[in-house]
């Protein structure tokens, strides 16, 4: 899917071309946005930005979208487009975009703020599976690599069988915020073994890439730190040892890292 499998996760409002290609250094993929690509999206995020939250609003979301593919032609990162979406059409129409530039259309199943999930988008898509198979095969269809990017610990899902629903309507990746329940990755790697598994939330060295990866993560991301350099060589350098010694030794030391 990427190397090194290291993942920048996307930070609304702040997450673009220019943070990516800053952090191709240390990461194998990027994931720009969240983009609101429709009427309701877009009025939650304007509602966020009223309560100080950063957001993109372009006059043209899907334009936006492909000027930042554009940009990132020729750096030696694969992007991901995080999007939020009332219906799967603009969806579809992103992920034709991402296609044509080898990158991921990233389906936002994670987004908690309430006006999102009001407007029909974010973590809401978790208990509605039906709607989040629609907007995955839409995605599917369009010929572009699919995550879905899911949240643990919400009230009344079963993370397990959304990884099985998105694994059949056509998903690729399955990109899991594990919140403050790490074995939740290893129950969707389980649950959905053709999905590639990125696992996210306070990803920052040894003690955290050894932990994911052993739970069964394919990759882990950054988030918040993606714009910390030594954060991203420190996770970088811990998944390559996993992957080449089979562990990481959490007191091995760094001498690019503690030199700093």
């Amino acid at each position: 899917m990427f190397e090194p499998r290291v993942a920048l996760a996307s930070l609304s409002g702040a997450a673009d071309a220019a943070w990516a290609r800053a952090g191709a250094d240390h990461a194998g993929a990027a994931f720009l946005g969240g983009f609101a690509l429709d009427t309701p999206t877009r009025e939650a995020a304007r509602d966020l930005v009223a309560r100080d939250r950063e957001e993109f609003l372009p006059a043209d979301p899907v334009a936006f979208v492909e000027a930042q593919l554009d940009a990132l032609d020729g750096v030696p990162i694969r992007p991901g487009v995080n999007v939020r979406a009332a219906s799967p059409a603009p969806v579809s129409e992103v992920a034709a975009a991402c296609a044509a530039h080898d990158a991921i259309v990233e389906i936002n199943a994670h987004c908690r703020q309430p006006e999102m999930c009001a407007a029909g988008c974010g973590q809401r898509l978790l208990g509605e599976p039906d709607r989040l198979r629609a907007f995955v095969a839409a995605a599917s269809d369009a010929g572009a690599a699919t995550s879905v990017k899911v949240r643990a610990e919400v009230p009344g899902v079963d993370l397990p069988d959304v990884a099985r629903a998105a694994a059949a309507a056509g998903a690729d990746v399955l990109h899991v915020d594990a919140m403050d329940s790490e074995p939740a990755v290893r129950e969707v790697a389980a649950a959905a073994p053709s999905l590639f598994v990125i696992a996210n939330n306070e990803v920052r060295g040894p003690e955290s890439v050894s932990e994911y990866l052993a739970y069964g993560a394919d990759a882990v991301s950054i988030g918040r730190p993606s714009t910390d350099p030594a954060v991203r060589r420190r996770v970088h350098r811990a998944v390559e040892a996993w992957r080449g010694d089979g562990a990481v030794d959490p007191a091995r030391p760094d001498p690019e890292v503690d030199a700093q």
